[in-house]
C-alpha cells in the first residue's frame, strides 16, 4: 500500500515515514500543498493542514477533484468547524495532533480493509429507488435524471442506505458498515454526510428515525 505523507514539518514526517515503512507501507512525502498535487498516485494520503503555501482544504479539495484515494486529514485544529468543512470537501477521516502511532496505523489498516472489500465484491451492478440510479459498477450517482457529484463516503452510505430502501438503519449500524467497526471519531460525522447527500439530493430522500437512525425513502419519480 503507497502513502503519500504530506507534512512540511521534517522532525514529524521523517519519523512518520520510518514508522510507516516499517509497518510494511511504502511511504512518499510531499512538503508542500503543490508537491501533494503533482505527486505519483498513492493508495492513501495522510494530510496536514498547515502547510506553507496552500490552505490544506485547498489541497484536499484538488486532490478530490481529479481522485477517489483515501484522505486521512491529521492536523492540530480539532475545531468542529474544520471537521465539517474537509469531510464536506471530501476527507475520508480527520485525526488530531498530538495522535498515538498506533492509532493512526490502525485508521490506515481499517481503510485498507475497506478498499480489498469493495475490489473484492461487487456483487450488485445498479441500484433504482424510485429517481434515485446509482452505477456501482462506475460510482455514478444521478437524481431525476441529472448526475450528482458526491464524495466516496456520501457515495458508500447513500449506497448502504439504499442497498435496502425503506429499512431503518441504526446510527451504530452505519458507523460500523460505512466507516469501521473501530471508529473512535464523533458520530456527529454521520449527521455532517446525511446533511450534505440531503442538500445534494432531496431533503425528503433520508429520513430520521428518531433515537434510531435513518432510513432511506423511495420517492414519486417525477413526471416528464
Amino acid at each position: 500500500m503507497r502513502i503519500l505523507v504530506v507534512e512540511d514539518d521534517p522532525s514529524i514526517s521523517a519519523p512518520l515515514k520510518e514508522g510507516l515503512t516499517r509497518e510494511g507501507f511504502d511511504v512518499e512525502v510531499a512538503s508542500t500543498g503543490a508537491a501533494a498535487l503533482a505527486a505519483e498516485p498513492a493508495d492513501l494520503v495522510l494530510l496536514d493542514l498547515g502547510l506553507p503555501d496552500l490552505e490544506g482544504r485547498i489541497v484536499c479539495q484538488g486532490l478530490r477533484a481529479h481522485s477517489k484515494v483515501p484522505i486521512i486529514v491529521v492536523s492540530a485544529r480539532g475545531e468542529e468547524i474544520d471537521r465539517v468543512v474537509l469531510l464536506e470537501l471530501g476527507a475520508d477521516d480527520y485525526v488530531v495532533k498530538p495522535f498515538g502511532f498506533r492509532e493512526l496505523v490502525a485508521r490506515i489498516r481499517a481503510v485498507a480493509r475497506r478498499i480489498s472489500t469493495t475490489e473484492q465484491s461487487p456483487a450488485v451492478t445498479e441500484l433504482i429507488v424510485g429517481p434515485l440510479h446509482i452505477d456501482c459498477r462506475g460510482r455514478m450517482v444521478e437524481f431525476d435524471g441529472h448526475h450528482v457529484d458526491l464524495t466516496p463516503k456520501e457515495y458508500d452510505l447513500l449506497v448502504f442506505l439504499a442497498s435496502d430502501a425503506g429499512a431503518v438503519r441504526g446510527r451504530e449500524q452505519l458507523i460500523h458498515d460505512v466507516w469501521d467497526e473501530h471508529w473512535w471519531g464523533s458520530t456527529k460525522t454521520l449527521d455532517v454526510h446525511v446533511a450534505s447527500l440531503r442538500k445534494k439530493l432531496r431533503p425528503e430522500l433520508i429520513e430520521t428515525v428518531r433515537s434510531v437512525g435513518y432510513r432511506l425513502v423511495e420517492l414519486p419519480v417525477s413526471a416528464p
